[in-house]
C-alpha cells in the first residue's frame, strides 16, 4: 500500500508540473486589438465564446480587500470556449479528456508594460494535441502570425 501511495504522489506531482506549462506569444499590439483578434479567430473557427473571465478587473477590484498593494495587470481576460468536433474526437479517444473542456486562451498586459501576451496551457501527448493545435492556430491567427 505504501508503494501505491508513493507512486500516486509522484504521478500527481508530475501532473501538477505539466499543468504549469504554457505556450505564449508576445506582441506590441494594443490589448484591445489583441482581444478583438482572439474573439474573431475563435469565431472564424466556427466556435462560440462561452465565457470571458475579466481576471485583471477582478484582481484589481479586490486588491485592497485581500490586503495587497501589488498591481499585477493593466488588463487580463481569459476566453473559454469549446469545439463540438475537436471535443468529440479527443473524448472518443479517452472519455476522461472531459477534464480539459472548456478550452481557454488568455490575453494579458502586465502592469507598466507595453507588451501584450496571448497564451494557453499545454496539453498531454496523444489526442489532446489536437486541442493544443487548435488553440495555437487561434492564438497565431489573432496576432496575424498564421
Amino acid at each position: 500500500m505504501k508503494i501505491f501511495l508513493a507512486a500516486t504522489a509522484v504521478a500527481l506531482a508530475a501532473s501538477s508540473a505539466l499543468a504549469q506549462e504554457m505556450v505564449t506569444y508576445t506582441t506590441d499590439q494594443s490589448f484591445d486589438d489583441v482581444v478583438f483578434g482572439v474573439e474573431n479567430a475563435i469565431l472564424d473557427e466556427g466556435l462560440v465564446v462561452d465565457h470571458v473571465s475579466h481576471v485583471g478587473e477582478m484582481l484589481e477590484r479586490t486588491r485592497a480587500d485581500v490586503g495587497s498593494d501589488v498591481v499585477l495587470y493593466d488588463q487580463a481576460d481569459v476566453f473559454s470556449f469549446c469545439s463540438a468536433t475537436v471535443s468529440r474526437s479527443v473524448m472518443e479517444a479517452d472519455p476522461m479528456n472531459i477534464l480539459y473542456c472548456p478550452y481557454d486562451i488568455f490575453v494579458m498586459q502586465m502592469a507598466d508594460s507595453e507588451e501584450v501576451v496571448v497564451g494557453f496551457r499545454t496539453y498531454p501527448d496523444g489526442a489532446m494535441q489536437e486541442v493544443q493545435a487548435m488553440l495555437d492556430g487561434i492564438a497565431k491567427s489573432a496576432l496575424g502570425l498564421d
